[in-house]
């Protein structure tokens, strides 16, 4: 199964291994800007589409056959109700010392697939129904919508709405949409409408385009998810996307993935070879400083590094929860990362965000 979902009490109970993660310190605004949440709803949506039908053999081809078991046996079911149960997941806030989350769609309901009525459909529920969450517990819940990126004009009136109507702090999106990079020139009014917004743009891969080089020890995600970041957030910057657009706010997952550790090639290409600089006159080190970055490094030694390239106020918490690839005990991730002083580890505990998403500190 690619992906499970339930709305059955005996199917995936809650109780079953339980967040083991460390209690909040009092008085430390904590807000996690990379955590998800499923919309049961547009599952009715896709049901019966052969896209759908086919995704348990995409899922099979891509990770291989011992992942899928561990998944259906062990991730998903500790996953599932965390991902649609309101109850489930703030006791699991409270057991991580977060105050706030800002929800985005699980990725495996991006859907990039979809038709034009089919995609109006879908993001429409998704967004209506994280803004009715995040309405119900407005004291610990703000939210991301999604856009149907395959069709960059209703992306953006999608986008508009979230913002202006539902009250979302942004999108989430994937690295990359039926082949097309996110520098491609079709997104160019998606990108000026978020500038213009001041929407943020949370950037998460889902899956990877490596084929069956990835296919087997997880390596899919392991190694394939911050590729796929550390591709999209290359193509912006040489691309000139960031340049064009000076005021975009884009949050990267998994830390950038793995540009921050290697910036100096991409600097150093950009000096000497002159395909490389054609859409941008910035080194790519000026341009990540635009950039925020979530925490899901999983070791102080990557997040002191990280911040060493971008500064403490460019990173933010993320947990990636309810998944297996998460990092949950975050106070401790931050309270390890050397030579920050106490301004700097509230910052990136939830002063950064709160700035971002305009959240009372």
């Amino acid at each position: 199964m690619w992906f499970h979902h339930c709305n059955d009490e005996a199917c995936c109970p809650g109780e079953r291994n339980p967040t083991d993660v460390a209690g909040r310190k009092r008085g430390r605004l904590t807000i996690d800007l990379h955590c998800h949440a499923l919309i049961p709803a547009v599952e009715g949506l896709v049901a019966g589409t052969p896209q759908k039908a086919a995704e348990p053999a995409m899922g099979l081809a891509s990770m291989g056959e011992a992942s899928i078991a561990h998944n259906n046996a062990s991730m998903l079911p500790t996953a599932g109700p965390r991902l649609t149960r309101i109850e489930q997941r703030l006791a699991d806030m409270d057991a991580m010392g977060v105050d706030v989350q800002v929800i985005s769609p699980s990725p495996n309901q991006y859907y990039y697939w979809a038709d034009l009525d089919l995609a109006r459909k879908i993001v429409a529920v998704q967004n209506e129904s994280i803004a009715a969450l995040c309405a119900a517990h407005p004291d610990r819940l703000a939210g991301f919508g999604n856009v149907a990126l395959q069709h960059p004009e209703l992306a953006c009136e999608q986008l508009e709405h979230a913002i202006t109507v539902l009250g979302l702090k942004g999108v989430e999106i994937s690295t990359s949409v039926n082949g097309l990079e996110l520098d491609d020139p079709s997104l160019t009014p998606f990108w000026a409408k978020a500038e213009s917004l001041g929407a943020l743009v949370f950037i998460h891969p889902f899956g990877t385009t490596l084929g069956e080089r990835t296919a087997s020890h997880y390596l899919v995600n392991t190694i394939g998810q911050p590729l796929e970041t550390t591709i999209a957030l290359s193509r912006l910057i040489f691309g000139g996307v960031l340049e064009a657009h000076p005021k975009l706010k884009i949050v990267a997952a998994h830390g950038g993935g793995y540009l921050p550790t290697y910036l100096g090639r991409s600097d150093h290409a950009h000096a000497v070879r002159p395909e490389a600089a054609v859409n941008t006159k910035q080194k790519p080190s000026e341009q990540l400083k635009r950039i925020w970055f979530d925490s899901v490094v999983f070791d102080p030694m990557a997040l002191r590094h990280l911040i060493e390239r971008v500064g403490a106020s460019q990173v933010v918490v993320g947990t990636d929860y309810p998944f297996d690839m998460g990092h949950y005990d975050i106070h401790s991730l931050v309270d390890a990362t050397t030579g920050l002083s106490d301004e700097e580890r509230a910052a990136i505990l939830g002063g950064n965000a709160a700035a971002l998403i305009g959240w009372p500190t």
